[in-house]
């Protein structure tokens, strides 16, 4: 990701990040299906996960208590410090998707939940880069995005963000070095469209 978006996005997000905590950043916000999608891929995966892009840490603490070996990485410093204090036992660390410090195929399976969301369409594939680097061979990745008929920038209540037609976003996914193993698409009663990509890593 270009610094200058990365800055903007910590920024933006480090302003609400309590506010962003107290209206989503709970397990009761999340919509049961995507609640058993992401349950469902963890259970396939075999090592660490690496919830990239946590936020306020729910989902990272949430697959902790279900037995898996997890690290949260977000590059908001506000959003880690709620997390630690929401989960202490579970790790979090200060990061970018395009650096996440981790070492080359230490990670059963990569969580990409809305994380990228805010990268600019051409940003997409460094993150993904990164992604399939710390990936282990036949790895997991799952990814979570607005759903759209056209790839295009819309505002978003924090900072502007993309929508993404499904099989645009499953090609960089491909081309990024993963498999796409399935897709949904959903749309919810007065919630944007939403869009969920598994994949494994193949090369």
């Amino acid at each position: 990701m270009d610094d200058r978006v990365d800055e903007r996005v910590r920024q933006a997000y480090d302003r609400r990040a309590e506010e962003y905590a107290a209206a989503l950043g709970s397990m009761a916000a999340v919509h049961p299906s995507d609640r058993a999608r992401v349950e469902s891929w963890a259970a396939a995966c075999d090592g660490l996960l690496v919830d990239a892009g946590c936020g306020p840490g729910h989902w990272t603490a949430h697959l902790a208590g279900l037995g898996h070996r997890v690290v949260g990485l977000d590059v908001v410093p506000r959003f880690v410090d709620i997390a630690r204090r929401s989960a202490p036992d579970v790790s979090f660390r200060v990061a970018t998707l395009e650096a996440t410090g981790l070492g080359a195929g230490s990670a059963g399976g990569v969580l990409s939940w809305y994380s990228l969301v805010h990268h600019d369409p051409e940003a997409v594939p460094d993150a993904l880069a990164e992604f399939r680097r710390v990936t282990a061979d036949h790895g997991g990745l799952l990814v979570g995005a607005f759903s759209g008929h056209a790839l295009e920038p819309f505002d978003h209540a924090v900072t502007r963000a993309w929508r993404w037609p499904a099989g645009r976003l499953a090609a960089v996914i491909e081309e990024a070095g993963f498999a796409v193993v399935d897709v949904e698409e959903r749309a919810d009663a007065g919630v944007r469209p939403h869009l969920a990509i598994s994949a494994v890593r193949v090369r």
